[in-house]
């Protein structure tokens, strides 16, 4: 029994649950962490470099960001740095070329009012007219020989990072938390069955047998709410699994080429990214689909989906608003029909024109098995979709879920950062947090 008592249980081996494990070994007082990873490694599904899109979100090229969130997104991105700084080999965090592209006069004029607004917080990002574009990515100019018509411009910079391999990242963190005082117990293949609160904390039944916890962390995507569900948190919210598709072509872009977002979709816009996986090929994407099941490629969770969506008329009225909107509802169907094996090349290749005017059909390969998905919110109160990040923190309790980070796996230090003062808190645990402050965040606090 004694091996099994925790002053922390983590589920989920994915990068939040890997960084919260290192937050506490390095920067708290916890004695005793368990991980319990339902898999037989880490970060199997969407923090795996073949499950997203490999992107270190800082909010220089992502035009859905407000700039007040582009700052915080911009610290907390600057913790993943700072932290490869610490690690002896650092095989997942990368520098590559990245800009914002616009196409058309209108896009053009949207993208240099952004670029002088966001200037002061981003200062290495310049504005690049096409030949500048062409020196940095030559395929994004030209079109049958020559100069694309369009008029394009675009905010990029060569010199910073922009890539990070997440699931080689969560290995990092283990091992860095591994050379802690801190007694670290990492329990592969041990799935969650049920939470039950005990007088004196919590108990976890698994398939490996029962863990118990002065305090519990569930950080395991759409699974997260069932399981908040059976202590009666989170009754209030639905899951909407959004699966995202990509494509391949033969290695064509050096970096990140990001395109503007339509301020009406809430799902990402297009952009082509090299990738660390397969090295000869760059990988286009995503396409956005809704999927009833709470994993991509594992089989099942079919039934888990049925039980987290709870649908009834607040969730049938969540889905009826979004279908009013004729811009969405055009862009749901579309992503439909990307699904379509003799259709998707050919209506995927026109979108993708935008970045690689040359691309056509035959050039791409559908990238079976890449892609996530990711657990969107439905708040059944305000019967809203809820598009940023989803956490339920019952108050006095030992107990915290976590659905989605956003912008994704980019946040996890900085969500851990956050989780880990709760704990301390509410176990009246010590957290050294200026060193987590000079160590991860350049001696700033995040706001």
């Amino acid at each position: 029994m004694k091996n099994r008592v925790f002053d922390v249980v983590i589920v989920g081996g994915g990068i939040s649950g890997c960084a919260l494990t290192y937050m506490l070994s390095r920067y708290t007082d916890v004695k005793k962490v368990a991980m319990l990873e339902k898999y037989g490694s880490l970060a199997p599904l969407n923090s795996s470099a073949r499950s997203n899109s490999q992107t270190l979100h800082c909010g220089d090229i992502e035009t859905n960001y407000t700039l007040e969130k582009a700052k915080v997104v911009k610290q907390q991105a600057s913790m993943i740095e700072y932290f490869a700084q610490q690690v002896e080999k650092n095989d997942f965090l990368y520098k590559f070329p990245k800009m914002i592209l616009a196409v058309g006069d209108d896009e053009c004029e949207r993208l240099e009012k952004r670029h002088h607004e966001f200037a002061e917080a981003f200062p290495y990002m310049e504005l690049w007219d096409a030949d500048k574009i062409a020196e940095v990515e030559p395929a994004v100019t030209m079109k049958d020989g020559e100069r694309r018509p369009e008029r394009i411009l675009a905010s990029g910079c060569t010199d910073e990072y922009s890539a990070v391999n997440y699931g080689n990242m969560s290995k990092a963190l283990i091992n860095q938390a591994r050379k802690t005082n801190t007694e670290i117990q990492v329990s592969l293949s041990t799935e969650v069955q049920k939470i039950s609160k005990v007088e004196d904390g919590y108990e976890l039944n698994t398939s490996q047998g029962t863990f118990f916890a002065d305090f519990v962390v569930v950080s395991a995507g759409g699974h997260s709410l069932l399981l908040a569900n059976q202590l009666g948190h989170g009754m209030d919210m639905s899951i909407l699994p959004m699966a995202g598709s990509f494509y391949y072509v033969p290695k064509i872009l050096n970096g990140k080429v990001y395109t503007m977002q339509n301020d009406k979709l809430p799902f990402a816009a297009l952009h082509g990214d090299p990738d660390l996986v397969e090295l000869s090929k760059t990988r286009l994407g995503p396409t956005a689909l809704v999927l009833p099941k709470l994993e991509r490629y594992t089989g099942g969770t079919y039934l888990d989906f049925w039980r987290s969506l709870k649908l009834d008329r607040k969730v049938l009225k969540v889905f009826w608003d979004l279908m009013k909107d004729s811009t969405i509802r055009n862009y749901i169907l579309r992503n439909f029909a990307f699904e379509i094996p003799w259709l998707r090349k050919r209506l995927f290749a026109k979108d993708a024109q935008k970045i690689i005017p040359d691309l056509k059909p035959e050039d791409l390969e559908y990238a079976s098995g890449i892609g996530g998905l990711r657990p969107q919110v439905i708040d059944k109160t305000t019967m809203q979709l809820k598009l940023g990040e989803a956490s339920i923190v019952p108050e006095n309790e030992r107990l915290i879920f976590n659905m989605t980070p956003s912008p994704g796996a980019t946040t996890c230090l900085g969500n851990a950062y956050r989780d880990a003062q709760i704990i301390c808190e509410r176990l009246n645990i010590q957290m050294h947090k200026q060193q987590a402050i000079d160590e991860l965040l350049g001696g700033k606090d995040l706001p």
